[in-house]
């Protein structure tokens, strides 16, 4: 029997820039890499050094606070770099591609061996492989409690963020493969939820009765927090997990051949994007690969996975474990000649200012902020997007002042950190941000620092 969420609340960014659904393969690059500061909640420890040689699947690091939770090499050759960020913080381990790969084995399953194994023996075979950070946990985002039980596990096929990768693309001729990673899941949890949007048709066609959860409404109804909001009846069921589409097929290749996967699809987009295109890509593949021409960071931004939850990288960077989105956008640097008197026929804009809400048009978008940060002025924009119903700004107000009992009372944990709430803010309040550096800090908190 196939659920429905129906989300009243959220909001779809009309932008210029939609991906193509065709599929393009790159060329193997020189050099791929890890980025370990992009992991939340984690302290890598590296496991090698500069001028190491490593294999597909050699350990690079682990977390200080749990060294089962390992990752691994998305390449092999020799470690070329080890960069580091403020405060020596490890942003990015870069490996030299050697023209002939080795990769590490790990054992491997049947559909067979798949029904026999046991649960704890499966979970130590996903960490082994590296795939276990993947699996995420709510409310916090962080890596899945290997040792806990979920009451459910969500595989997001379409959150209806723009310029994701789409599923019916990365998932045709692995339909096969999808099935046995969700197979996988259903031996860690008694309930897993395959979602996605109803109005998708390719997917439901392509997955053939997979989908067992649909949502209907505006961006971000897909998001595993947002249909846990509006599935739960207990209070047990916030720590349920997650695992992207994409996600699931890394863990069906690792448990089926073998071997560390290295693959995945990237969708490139966005107003200030050459070409719009999902592109066959190494798994922390560089920008520069990607793109395949020259970026100016003073004139376009790069914006690896999402528009709302992205990061911006520089074009000499490399997409982090979670991301499989690349959008280019237009800094918006340039002084607009007689601003005052514009009407805003072109201009994106959430509330009835300009005349764009009567455009049915995609526009573009560019990063200006167009004003700078002032005092909250409760015109309520941010809780009428808001999709698990809370009240970002009153949140916002019990965080500033130090009063965390008050912003859980308001719902501190439900938000799903979607940047809803900051893009409406006509006050250019970094909602989002706070609220998100305030779960952070509560979750260091109770786990005792």
């Amino acid at each position: 029997m196939i659920k429905t969420v129906h989300v009243k609340k959220g909001y779809q960014l009309r932008i210029e820039g939609i991906v193509d659904a065709t599929l393009k393969s790159l060329k193997t690059p020189d050099h791929v890499a890890v980025c370990p500061a992009r992991v939340p909640f984690i302290k890598p420890r590296l496991r090698v050094k500069k001028g190491d040689d490593v294999r597909i699947g050699t350990l690079l690091f682990e977390d200080k606070q749990e060294p089962r939770f390992q990752f691994l090499s998305p390449g092999g050759g020799r470690i070329d770099d080890i960069r580091f960020g403020p405060r020596r913080v490890i942003d990015q381990v870069v490996i030299a591609l050697a023209r002939d790969e080795n990769q590490v084995d790990f054992p491997a399953l049947t559909d067979r061996t798949l029904a026999t194994i046991s649960r704890s023996d499966l979970v130590n075979m996903i960490m082994a492989g590296g795939i276990w950070p993947l699996i995420r946990a709510l409310p916090f985002r962080d890596i899945a409690n290997p040792d806990t039980m979920p009451p459910a596990i969500f595989v997001g096929l379409d959150d209806l963020e723009p310029f994701q990768a789409a599923p019916e693309v990365y998932l045709t001729d692995n339909e096969n493969l999808f099935d046995f990673g969700v197979r996988v899941l259903k031996r860690l949890s008694d309930t897993v939820y395959v979602t996605a949007a109803k109005a998708n048709r390719n997917v439901k066609n392509c997955l053939n009765g997979q989908i067992n959860l649909v949502h209907t409404g505006k961006y971000p109804a897909g998001d595993p927090g947002v249909l846990l909001y509006h599935l739960k009846t207990t209070s047990k069921e916030n720590n349920s997990w997650f695992i992207a589409g994409q996600d699931v097929l890394m863990l069906a290749r690792l448990l089926t051949t073998g071997h560390y996967p290295t693959e995945r699809v990237v969708a490139i987009g966005g107003s200030a994007a050459d070409e719009k295109q999902h592109v066959q890509a190494r798994l922390g593949a560089s920008i520069a690969d990607l793109l395949g021409y020259p970026v100016d960071p003073a004139v376009m931004r790069c914006v690896s996975g999402g528009v709302f939850r992205g990061q911006v990288v520089s074009p000499d960077g490399f997409l982090g474990l979670y991301e499989t989105a690349l959008t280019l956008l237009p800094e918006g640097n340039e002084k607009e000649f007689m601003a005052l008197f514009n009407p805003g026929w072109k201009k994106q804009t959430y509330s009835r200012v300009y005349l764009s809400h009567l455009n049915p048009a995609d526009l573009t978008v560019n990063c200006n902020r167009h004003g700078d940060e002032r005092a909250c002025i409760a015109c309520m924009h941010c809780a009428d997007v808001c999709p698990v119903d809370i009240l970002p700004q009153l949140t916002y107000k019990a965080v500033l002042a130090g009063e965390v009992e008050e912003a859980l009372a308001h719902g501190l944990l439900d938000c799903v950190e979607c940047g809803l709430c900051t893009y409406v803010c006509p006050s250019k309040i970094e909602l989002t941000d706070a609220l998100k550096t305030a779960k952070a800090a509560y979750r260091k908190e109770r786990e005792g620092g």
